[in-house]
């Protein structure tokens, strides 16, 4: 993936990109929904064994470092937090 807009750097360079004013986030992006407090009090590591799709995905710098500090499996941790969001939506489409 490249392009004229990309911008690559380390986490410390970034942070200080974004404080000047040099990042923006992309006009097609949607913003995310506001979540009611406690949403995640009851969250549940799953894993299931499927087959995993490889994808290149862009996340906010804080939310990376936030998986990232708990240490090893943080992409897995992740990908169980997308699987508990969909199958939370799947189980509103189903009552």
């Amino acid at each position: 993936m490249t392009g004229k807009n990309m911008k690559t750097g380390s986490l410390s360079e970034l942070r200080k990109m974004k404080q000047q004013g040099d990042l923006h986030p992309s006009i097609n992006a949607e913003p995310a929904p506001d979540l009611p407090r406690g949403f995640w009090d009851d969250a549940e590591l799953v894993n299931h064994a499927v087959t995993k799709e490889p994808i290149s995905l862009r996340v906010d710098a804080d939310v990376l470092e936030f998986f990232k500090a708990q240490g090893k499996g943080h992409l897995t941790r992740m990908n169980a937090v997308l699987r508990s969001y969909v199958e939370a939506q799947r189980s509103k489409t189903h009552r």
